[in-house]
Parts: structure tokens; sequence; C-alpha cells
């Protein structure tokens, strides 16, 4: 996979580019990242990007001109540019999947109070982090950079990992432990110990539910349940209404 990140702060990415699992990625050629910089296709002396908003208003403005030569000079056949904006379809772990079986994504980051509406159209998906406003896109960009690549064949030590994700099946991820056995006063679940793996994966996928109930209930609606699925719940909402013990 090649990921281009166009940004006026390609600063910005120098540590988290070369840090975990993505730098591993990029030094194993599993994915190839360029950060691209905008100012790069500005053609006058300034290399000014932004400018006055028409018919007023505060801010500046993200120009055109730039990012449609850098998509230009980017793009390939099999190239998905996608704007990183407030204003797109909320990110998740589908849409990380989606993205990660691209071969090249261009990522455009757009900064101030926002950009001309004509840098749209050449966009093919845009993406938001959730309702809430970043600065610029950079940051929205790291998070999908990160959230693709570790999806990549080979990124990950076990390739089992990313399918036990949160969200991965729509529900999220029940707790995890590792030694000592007891700290602080707080044990490790004995069933984890015993060696049954048939029990083990049954308690993790009613944990998982459990929390899932407790902490993210919406995503139980939208959730591919399964008969044992169906069972377990209805086990946590016994549990849930016996009366606790004097």
């Amino acid at each position: 996979m090649r990921v281009d990140i166009v940004t006026i702060f390609p600063g910005m990415f120098r540590g988290p580019l070369q840090e975990s699992m993505v730098a591993r990625a990029r030094e194993t050629g599993r994915v190839e990242i360029g950060v691209v910089d905008l100012r790069d296709y500005t053609e006058d002396r300034h290399r000014v990007t932004d400018d006055e908003p028409y018919g007023g208003g505060p801010g500046m403005v993200m120009k055109p001109e730039p990012f449609f030569k850098a998509v230009q000079d980017l793009s390939g056949p099999r190239s998905r540019v996608v704007l990183m904006c407030p204003q797109g379809e909320p990110y998740d772990q589908r849409w990380a999947e989606r993205l990660s079986r691209e071969e090249h994504l261009i990522l455009l980051c757009g900064h101030y109070e926002g950009i001309d509406e004509r840098v749209r159209l050449w966009a093919d998906y845009e993406i938001s982090l959730g309702d809430f406003i970043l600065t610029g896109g950079e940051i929205a960009a790291m998070a999908v950079v990160d959230s693709v690549v570790r999806l990549l064949p080979g990124v990950l030590g076990h390739a089992s990992s990313t399918s036990q994700d949160s969200f991965a099946q729509g529900l999220l991820e029940g707790p995890q432990y590792t030694r000592p056995r007891e700290f602080r006063g707080h044990a490790v679940p004995g069933i984890l110990l015993s060696g049954n793996h048939d029990a083990i994966r049954r308690w993790r996928r009613k944990e998982g539910l459990r929390r899932t109930l407790e902490r993210r209930p919406d995503l139980l609606k939208k959730a591919d349940l399964n008969e044992e699925d169906t069972r377990l719940l209805q086990e946590i909402g016994e549990e849930t209404m016996r009366p606790e013990s004097p």
C-alpha cells in the first residue's frame, strides 16, 4: 500500500510515522508513506495556501488550486482521495477495513476556517473522526493511517489479533489480563487459568457482550449476533436481576 498525506504542516508527522507499528510496517515494506507539503504546489513567492472567504466572515479559507495540483500530481489509476473533514462520514472500524484494501490513499488535510468547497470535487471519500473540531486534518490523518496500517497483512505479530479487536465484530472487546496473577487484591479470573479453551472463548465472548451492553448498547442493535450470543445476553440479564447476597 501507498499513502500520501497532503498538509501544510509536514513536521507534525515526523514522530508518529517513525514509531511503533507504522514504523515497522514502513521498514518491512508493507506500506510506503509520503508526507507532501501543500505549499510546494503554490505559484506565488510567499507560498500562500489560503485567502479571505467570499461573502465575508471570520478566518481564512484554503485555496483550491494547490489541492488540485497535488491530487493531479499524486494520483494514479487506483488512487483514492480522502478528505479529512468534520462534515464527512463518521470514521469507524469498518472504514478502516475498507481503506486497508485500497492500493493508494491520498489524505487531504484542511486547516484554518475550512477549505474551498470545490476541493470536495476531487475527493472519493470524506471522513470525520467525530462530532468535534480540530485545528486541522493532520491528527485525523494520523489516526486513519495508524488504524489502516495495522490491518495490513504481516504488520501485527499475530494474524488473529485484529479479528479480536473492539469493533472488529461490531462489539467491544472484553477484559484482558497478564502476570502477575494477583495485584493489589485483584486476581486474574480463574477461568483464564483453567486451560479449557472452549470455556475461555465463551467467557471472553460473554464479557465482551457484557461490556458492550454496559458501555455501548447502541452497538448491539447493529451487531450480527448468533444463538450463543443471545443465550449469553440472557445469562447476563439474569445475573443483573439476581439479588446480591447479604
